[in-house]
Protein backbone atom coordinates (compact mmCIF):
# COMPACT_ATOMS: atom_id res chain seq x y z
CA UNK A 1 0.00 0.00 0.00
CA UNK A 2 1.62 3.58 -0.78
CA UNK A 3 0.32 6.76 0.61
CA UNK A 4 -0.68 8.98 -2.38
CA UNK A 5 -2.64 12.52 -3.02
CA UNK A 6 -4.23 13.99 -5.86
CA UNK A 7 -6.32 16.88 -6.26
CA UNK A 8 -9.88 17.31 -6.82
CA UNK A 9 -11.55 20.86 -7.77
CA UNK A 10 -8.66 22.29 -5.55
CA UNK A 11 -8.86 20.39 -2.35
CA UNK A 12 -5.87 17.75 -1.89
CA UNK A 13 -7.38 14.21 -1.66
CA UNK A 14 -5.54 11.53 0.42
CA UNK A 15 -5.75 8.29 -1.00
CA UNK A 16 -3.54 4.55 -0.86
CA UNK A 17 -2.52 2.86 -3.48
CA UNK A 18 -2.96 -0.71 -3.73
CA UNK A 19 -0.55 -3.25 -6.27
CA UNK A 20 -0.67 -6.59 -7.25
CA UNK A 21 2.36 -8.55 -6.51
CA UNK A 22 2.79 -9.69 -10.35
CA UNK A 23 2.13 -6.20 -11.58
CA UNK A 24 4.98 -6.05 -14.60
CA UNK A 25 2.46 -4.60 -16.89
CA UNK A 26 0.04 -2.18 -16.95
CA UNK A 27 -3.09 -3.41 -14.69
CA UNK A 28 -6.88 -2.51 -14.54
CA UNK A 29 -7.81 -0.42 -11.85
CA UNK A 30 -10.55 -0.07 -9.76
CA UNK A 31 -11.29 3.26 -7.39
CA UNK A 32 -13.10 1.92 -4.55
CA UNK A 33 -15.39 4.85 -2.72
CA UNK A 34 -16.13 4.79 1.19
CA UNK A 35 -19.61 4.57 3.57
CA UNK A 36 -21.06 7.81 4.26
CA UNK A 37 -18.94 9.08 7.22
CA UNK A 38 -16.40 6.30 6.74
CA UNK A 39 -12.61 6.52 5.72
CA UNK A 40 -10.18 4.66 3.58
CA UNK A 41 -8.78 2.52 6.66
CA UNK A 42 -12.37 0.87 7.06
CA UNK A 43 -14.57 -0.57 4.36
CA UNK A 44 -13.07 0.53 0.96
CA UNK A 45 -9.62 -0.18 2.03
CA UNK A 46 -10.57 -3.77 2.87
CA UNK A 47 -12.22 -4.08 -0.48
CA UNK A 48 -9.53 -2.22 -2.43
CA UNK A 49 -6.56 -4.95 -0.57
CA UNK A 50 -8.37 -7.77 -1.54
CA UNK A 51 -9.02 -6.71 -4.84
CA UNK A 52 -5.47 -5.73 -5.20
CA UNK A 53 -4.77 -9.19 -4.30
CA UNK A 54 -7.13 -10.80 -7.32
CA UNK A 55 -4.65 -8.71 -10.08
CA UNK A 56 -6.21 -4.92 -9.88
CA UNK A 57 -4.16 -2.16 -8.96
CA UNK A 58 -7.09 -0.08 -6.47
CA UNK A 59 -7.19 3.08 -4.91
CA UNK A 60 -8.88 3.96 -1.71
CA UNK A 61 -9.64 7.07 -0.69
CA UNK A 62 -11.19 10.16 1.77
CA UNK A 63 -13.83 12.08 0.47
CA UNK A 64 -13.16 16.02 0.30
CA UNK A 65 -13.47 17.76 3.81
CA UNK A 66 -13.50 14.47 5.39
CA UNK A 67 -10.43 12.24 6.76
CA UNK A 68 -7.33 12.84 5.91
CA UNK A 69 -8.39 15.09 2.89
CA UNK A 70 -8.25 19.15 2.43
CA UNK A 71 -11.28 21.30 2.71
CA UNK A 72 -13.12 23.18 5.06
CA UNK A 73 -15.84 22.98 6.76
CA UNK A 74 -14.48 19.65 8.01
CA UNK A 75 -17.56 16.59 8.00
CA UNK A 76 -19.19 18.53 4.93
CA UNK A 77 -21.13 15.78 2.84
CA UNK A 78 -21.43 17.40 -0.35
CA UNK A 79 -22.55 15.49 -3.32
CA UNK A 80 -21.31 17.09 -6.03
CA UNK A 81 -17.90 17.06 -4.70
CA UNK A 82 -18.15 13.36 -3.72
CA UNK A 83 -18.57 12.62 -7.36
CA UNK A 84 -15.79 14.96 -8.24
CA UNK A 85 -13.77 12.98 -5.75
CA UNK A 86 -13.80 9.94 -8.00
CA UNK A 87 -13.54 11.33 -11.34
CA UNK A 88 -10.21 12.87 -10.19
CA UNK A 89 -9.12 9.70 -8.72
CA UNK A 90 -9.74 8.17 -12.19
CA UNK A 91 -8.10 11.04 -13.63
CA UNK A 92 -4.95 10.15 -11.16
CA UNK A 93 -5.26 6.79 -12.21
CA UNK A 94 -4.50 7.51 -15.53
CA UNK A 95 -1.13 9.31 -14.45
CA UNK A 96 -0.22 5.81 -13.14
CA UNK A 97 2.46 3.47 -14.89
CA UNK A 98 1.34 0.57 -13.09
CA UNK A 99 -2.63 1.43 -14.57
CA UNK A 100 -4.17 0.63 -18.07
CA UNK A 101 -5.71 4.14 -18.71
CA UNK A 102 -8.82 2.26 -20.77
CA UNK A 103 -9.20 -0.24 -17.99
CA UNK A 104 -10.52 1.84 -15.06
CA UNK A 105 -13.67 0.49 -13.44
CA UNK A 106 -15.27 1.67 -9.72
CA UNK A 107 -16.95 0.42 -7.08
CA UNK A 108 -19.16 2.39 -4.42
CA UNK A 109 -19.71 0.97 -1.06
CA UNK A 110 -23.42 2.50 1.06
CA UNK A 111 -23.42 5.89 -0.21
CA UNK A 112 -20.56 5.56 -2.42
CA UNK A 113 -22.32 3.52 -4.55
CA UNK A 114 -24.77 6.08 -5.08
CA UNK A 115 -22.56 8.40 -6.22
CA UNK A 116 -20.78 5.73 -8.45
CA UNK A 117 -23.37 5.04 -10.33
CA UNK A 118 -23.49 9.14 -11.08
CA UNK A 119 -19.87 9.36 -11.55
CA UNK A 120 -20.21 6.30 -14.12
CA UNK A 121 -23.09 7.90 -15.97
CA UNK A 122 -21.05 11.45 -16.97
CA UNK A 123 -17.39 9.85 -16.91
CA UNK A 124 -16.76 7.40 -20.07
CA UNK A 125 -13.49 6.54 -18.75
CA UNK A 126 -15.28 4.02 -16.50
CA UNK A 127 -15.74 1.10 -18.13
CA UNK A 128 -17.57 -0.99 -15.15
CA UNK A 129 -19.33 0.18 -11.74
CA UNK A 130 -19.87 -2.09 -9.25
CA UNK A 131 -21.98 -1.21 -5.82
CA UNK A 132 -22.12 -3.09 -2.94
CA UNK A 133 -24.83 -2.33 0.55
CA UNK A 134 -25.29 0.89 -2.16
CA UNK A 135 -27.78 3.41 -1.67
CA UNK A 136 -28.53 7.15 -2.05
CA UNK A 137 -27.44 8.88 0.58
CA UNK A 138 -30.11 11.50 -0.02
CA UNK A 139 -33.22 9.36 0.21
CA UNK A 140 -31.60 7.69 3.14
CA UNK A 141 -31.64 11.16 4.83
CA UNK A 142 -34.87 12.27 3.32
CA UNK A 143 -36.95 8.89 4.18
CA UNK A 144 -34.72 7.16 6.03
CA UNK A 145 -32.73 4.00 5.39
CA UNK A 146 -36.26 1.70 5.06
CA UNK A 147 -38.00 4.50 3.17
CA UNK A 148 -40.66 4.98 5.47
CA UNK A 149 -39.49 7.95 7.55
CA UNK A 150 -41.99 11.08 7.90
CA UNK A 151 -40.78 13.53 5.64
CA UNK A 152 -41.26 16.17 8.43
CA UNK A 153 -38.57 15.06 9.91
CA UNK A 154 -35.81 16.30 6.78
CA UNK A 155 -37.70 18.90 7.33
CA UNK A 156 -36.40 19.86 10.83
CA UNK A 157 -32.88 19.34 9.89
CA UNK A 158 -33.56 22.06 6.68
CA UNK A 159 -34.71 24.03 9.58
CA UNK A 160 -31.59 23.55 11.36
CA UNK A 161 -29.12 23.67 8.56
CA UNK A 162 -30.42 27.15 7.22
CA UNK A 163 -29.96 28.33 11.34
CA UNK A 164 -26.47 27.40 10.85
CA UNK A 165 -26.12 28.92 7.38
CA UNK A 166 -26.98 32.51 9.47
CA UNK A 167 -25.07 31.40 12.40
CA UNK A 168 -21.47 31.26 10.51
CA UNK A 169 -22.53 34.26 8.79
CA UNK A 170 -22.44 36.15 11.62
CA UNK A 171 -19.31 34.84 12.72
CA UNK A 172 -20.43 32.09 14.91
CA UNK A 173 -19.88 28.48 15.24
CA UNK A 174 -23.01 26.70 14.72
CA UNK A 175 -22.08 23.14 15.77
CA UNK A 176 -22.61 20.41 13.72
CA UNK A 177 -25.21 17.44 13.18
CA UNK A 178 -24.07 14.31 15.36
CA UNK A 179 -24.52 11.23 12.99
CA UNK A 180 -24.77 8.50 16.06
CA UNK A 181 -26.11 8.22 19.70
CA UNK A 182 -24.25 8.27 23.07
CA UNK A 183 -24.46 4.74 23.60
CA UNK A 184 -25.10 1.44 21.56
CA UNK A 185 -27.94 1.45 24.25
CA UNK A 186 -29.75 3.93 22.43
CA UNK A 187 -28.53 3.41 19.18
CA UNK A 188 -29.91 -0.10 19.46
CA UNK A 189 -33.35 1.28 20.69
CA UNK A 190 -33.84 3.04 17.29
CA UNK A 191 -33.08 -0.42 15.66
CA UNK A 192 -31.19 -3.21 14.30
CA UNK A 193 -29.69 -0.84 11.75
CA UNK A 194 -28.85 1.64 13.90
CA UNK A 195 -27.52 -0.54 16.59
CA UNK A 196 -25.46 -1.97 13.56
CA UNK A 197 -23.93 1.39 12.36
CA UNK A 198 -23.12 2.56 15.95
CA UNK A 199 -21.01 -0.78 16.73
CA UNK A 200 -19.47 -0.62 13.01
CA UNK A 201 -18.14 2.99 13.48
CA UNK A 202 -18.30 3.76 17.50
CA UNK A 203 -16.77 0.43 18.65
CA UNK A 204 -13.50 -1.53 18.32
CA UNK A 205 -14.67 -3.58 15.67
CA UNK A 206 -14.19 -0.82 13.47
CA UNK A 207 -13.49 2.50 14.35
CA UNK A 208 -11.43 4.83 13.27
CA UNK A 209 -10.03 8.20 14.99
CA UNK A 210 -11.13 10.00 11.69
CA UNK A 211 -14.15 8.46 10.27
CA UNK A 212 -16.76 11.28 11.01
CA UNK A 213 -19.33 11.24 13.93
CA UNK A 214 -21.06 14.38 12.50
CA UNK A 215 -21.63 16.01 9.46
CA UNK A 216 -21.33 19.73 8.79
CA UNK A 217 -24.86 21.36 8.84
CA UNK A 218 -24.81 22.36 4.91
CA UNK A 219 -24.55 19.01 4.66
CA UNK A 220 -28.18 18.83 5.08
CA UNK A 221 -29.48 21.54 2.43
CA UNK A 222 -26.77 19.89 0.01
CA UNK A 223 -28.23 16.79 -0.05
CA UNK A 224 -32.10 17.67 -0.14
CA UNK A 225 -32.10 17.73 -4.01
CA UNK A 226 -29.71 15.51 -4.91
CA UNK A 227 -31.21 12.23 -6.84
CA UNK A 228 -28.43 9.59 -7.60
CA UNK A 229 -30.59 7.38 -9.36
CA UNK A 230 -32.17 9.61 -12.11
CA UNK A 231 -28.83 9.47 -13.75
CA UNK A 232 -28.62 5.68 -14.52
CA UNK A 233 -29.93 5.63 -17.68
CA UNK A 234 -26.76 7.29 -18.86
CA UNK A 235 -24.76 4.32 -18.11
CA UNK A 236 -25.78 3.00 -21.32
CA UNK A 237 -24.78 -0.50 -22.02
CA UNK A 238 -21.79 -0.44 -19.43
CA UNK A 239 -21.91 -3.30 -17.31
CA UNK A 240 -22.96 -2.81 -13.26
CA UNK A 241 -23.15 -5.36 -10.55
CA UNK A 242 -24.95 -4.72 -7.63
CA UNK A 243 -24.42 -6.44 -4.58
CA UNK A 244 -26.68 -6.11 -0.95
CA UNK A 245 -27.49 -8.05 1.87
CA UNK A 246 -30.16 -10.19 2.31
CA UNK A 247 -31.04 -8.94 5.52
CA UNK A 248 -30.14 -5.22 5.09
CA UNK A 249 -32.63 -2.57 5.52
CA UNK A 250 -31.47 -0.57 2.66
CA UNK A 251 -31.31 -2.79 0.25
CA UNK A 252 -34.89 -1.63 -1.59
CA UNK A 253 -32.42 0.74 -2.95
CA UNK A 254 -30.32 -1.27 -4.47
CA UNK A 255 -32.76 -2.75 -6.52
CA UNK A 256 -34.18 0.54 -7.55
CA UNK A 257 -30.76 1.20 -8.84
CA UNK A 258 -30.77 -2.32 -10.35
CA UNK A 259 -33.82 -1.74 -11.95
CA UNK A 260 -33.17 1.10 -12.97
CA UNK A 261 -29.99 -0.13 -15.44
CA UNK A 262 -30.22 -0.74 -18.78
CA UNK A 263 -27.39 -2.49 -19.83
CA UNK A 264 -25.47 -5.54 -19.05
CA UNK A 265 -26.18 -6.23 -15.14
CA UNK A 266 -26.30 -8.53 -12.60
CA UNK A 267 -27.89 -8.33 -8.82
CA UNK A 268 -26.42 -10.98 -6.24
CA UNK A 269 -28.19 -11.53 -2.66
CA UNK A 270 -25.32 -11.89 0.11
CA UNK A 271 -27.75 -14.14 2.21
CA UNK A 272 -27.58 -13.75 6.00
CA UNK A 273 -26.26 -10.45 5.45
CA UNK A 274 -27.05 -7.18 7.00
CA UNK A 275 -26.03 -3.84 5.57
CA UNK A 276 -22.97 -2.98 7.53
CA UNK A 277 -22.45 -7.21 7.64
CA UNK A 278 -20.87 -6.44 4.29
CA UNK A 279 -18.48 -3.71 5.35
CA UNK A 280 -16.40 -5.70 7.47
CA UNK A 281 -17.27 -9.55 8.17
CA UNK A 282 -15.14 -12.02 6.54
CA UNK A 283 -18.18 -14.70 5.61
CA UNK A 284 -19.76 -11.83 4.08
CA UNK A 285 -16.49 -9.77 2.81
CA UNK A 286 -15.36 -12.72 0.72
CA UNK A 287 -18.47 -14.16 -1.43
CA UNK A 288 -18.62 -10.29 -2.25
CA UNK A 289 -15.36 -9.84 -3.50
CA UNK A 290 -14.94 -13.23 -5.25
CA UNK A 291 -18.07 -11.58 -7.27
CA UNK A 292 -16.65 -8.78 -7.35
CA UNK A 293 -13.12 -10.28 -8.95
CA UNK A 294 -14.58 -12.12 -11.12
CA UNK A 295 -16.65 -9.21 -12.62
CA UNK A 296 -13.71 -6.86 -13.37
CA UNK A 297 -11.92 -9.69 -14.49
CA UNK A 298 -14.86 -10.26 -17.59
CA UNK A 299 -15.58 -6.46 -18.16
CA UNK A 300 -12.23 -4.87 -17.67
CA UNK A 301 -10.47 -6.79 -20.22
Amino acid sequence: MQPVTYDSAGITIAGHLYLPSDSAERSPAIIVGHPGSGVKEQASGLYARLLAERGFVTLAYDAAFQGESGGEPRGLEDPAHRIEDMKAGVSFLTTQPAVDPDRIGILGICASGGYSLVATASDHRIRAVGTVSGVDIARHFRVGPDGTADTATYDALLDQAAIARSARARGEDPGSMPLFPVSFEEARALGEYAGEGFEYYCTARGQHPRSAKALDWTSIDKLATFDAFSPIPMIGQRPAMIIAGRRAVTAWMSVEAFERLEGPKSFHWIEGASHNDLYDKPEYVGPAVDLLAEFYSDNLD
